[in-house]
Order: C-alpha cells, then structure tokens, then sequence
C-alpha cells in the first residue's frame, strides 16, 4: 500500500506505483507517474510530465521536472524521464527538456545527487553517476556511466563527460571530457586516469597500463589529435577498454579537453 501524507496535494492525473511513499506539504503535478517503493520526502514538488522509475528517494525541499531554465521555452510539453534507485538529495533541482532538443531529460538508474546539485534541460545522464554538493551541469550535457563530479564542479552546456571520468572539487570544465580523465582546476586540466576508480570497478592491471599508454598518447606525446588517435587505434586492438576513448572522440561535438 502507498503511504501518502493526508498533507501532501496529489494531482488526480498522477500515477504512484505500489508501495510510494509521499511526504507532508509535498505536491506531485499533473502527468506524473512514480514507480513502485520510490518514496517522496517533504516539502518536494514534483511536475510533469515525469516519469520516475522504481525504488527512488527524493529528499526534503527538491524541485523535479521543472520548466526549463530557457528563455525560448515556451510552454510546450517536454518532459523528464528517471530511473530507477537514484537518491536525490535535499534542494536537488532537475528540469525537463525543450523542443530545441530531444525534448527529454533523462536520468538512468543508481545515481546520486547530492544537495544543491542542478540537473539542466536536455541532459543526458548514465548509470552509477555522483554528483557531489552543488555541482551544476548546464543545457544538453552527456554524462555517461560510473562519473564522478566533485562539489561545486560547473559543466557548460553541451559538453560531454566521458565515462570513469573523475572532476575534483571546483573543476570548470567547457570541453568534452574523453572517458578514464581526471580534471582539476579553472579552467580544468588533467591529471592522469583514474585509476582507483577503474580498480574499484575490477578493471585488470593490465587493461589500466594500456588505458595509461593511451592517455600518454593523447596529453603527454606532443602528437597532434588525429595522430594520437591513429596510435591509441592500435592499443585499442589489444585492449577493447581503450576502445572507449577512440569512439568518444570520434563521436565529435566540442573539442576535447586537452
């Protein structure tokens, strides 16, 4: 059985799964729909159209499925898309898309946001993501799985984060971000791989060497870019993880960071 507060304001058209749970003084909109075991803490407001996914837990005081913060939004009828088993965490705010995008926002399942974090319209976000305290990520940003950003990191609109990544407290970052980077600084810099977060996920010595080898190729060689990603090709043919850097860059979009 849900367990909604008889102080919370439900909209009729709102959809909550088995087992939700929903706090004092919070408001869910018109066109949310809210999955099973997902529970809503107070004073949230939630609006549509929405989707939240299973098994959730969204903290005091978030603002999810927002308009977007664009002046030529209009009012149409974009959307928000989560998850599940994301945590959202206190004054978290997330809006939904815009029309001069995909019109979605989406978030993927197991992520946590840590509070004052802001998710912008048209953002694209993976699996197993942490944005830490105030990190804010602008308009139509891509952050694939397993990244990490640091407290009061700032993502300018449309770069792409690469996955295992890992942005230090403070990073300013406004190039795309290949996968396995660590970046620090204003504006941000790399600093190697990241190498404890690819051993926490079972990453192999031997694929970390050869993930090591490439970020040499790319920061260190004095290669230009197309030169670097012709000889990081060939590690890739010995190692698949490397791989991973050769389609992100070749997928375009802004510069990389380098």
């Amino acid at each position: 059985m849900s367990q909604i507060d008889q102080r919370a304001v439900i909209d009729p058209s709102a959809e909550l799964g088995e087992g939700v749970t929903i706090g004092p003084f919070s408001v869910i909109g018109a066109d949310v729909k809210i999955g099973r075991g997902t529970t809503i803490g107070p004073h949230v407001v939630i609006n549509g159209p929405t989707r939240i996914g299973e098994d959730n837990r969204i903290f005091q005081f978030a603002s999810v499925g927002e308009d977007p913060q664009d002046k030529k939004y209009g009012g149409e009828p974009t959307r928000l898309e989560i998850g599940d088993r994301n945590v959202i965490r206190e004054f978290v705010t997330i809006n939904r898309g815009t029309q001069q995008d995909t019109g979605t926002t989406r978030i993927g399942n197991d992520n946590l946001f840590m509070a004052y974090t802001h998710v912008a319209h048209d953002c694209q976000i993976g699996n197993d993501v942490i944005m830490a305290n105030a990190a804010s990520i602008g308009g139509h940003v891509h952050i694939s799985d397993h990244t990490i950003l640091g407290g009061f990191t700032i993502v300018h609109q449309f770069c792409r984060i690469g996955a295992y990544s890992f942005c230090a407290m403070g990073s300013v970052i406004s190039k795309d971000l290949p996968p396995y980077v660590m970046v620090s600084g204003h504006p941000a810099k790399p600093y190697g791989i990241n190498t404890e977060g690819l051993r926490r996920r079972q990453y192999s010595e031997q694929a970390i060497r050869q993930i090591k080898r490439a970020y040499k190729l790319l920061y260190k060689s004095q290669l230009r870019l197309e030169e670097a990603i012709e000889s990081i090709r060939e590690i890739a043919g010995e190692a698949p993880e490397v791989g991973i850097m050769v389609d992100f860059i070749a997928q375009g979009g802004r510069s990389i960071l380098r």
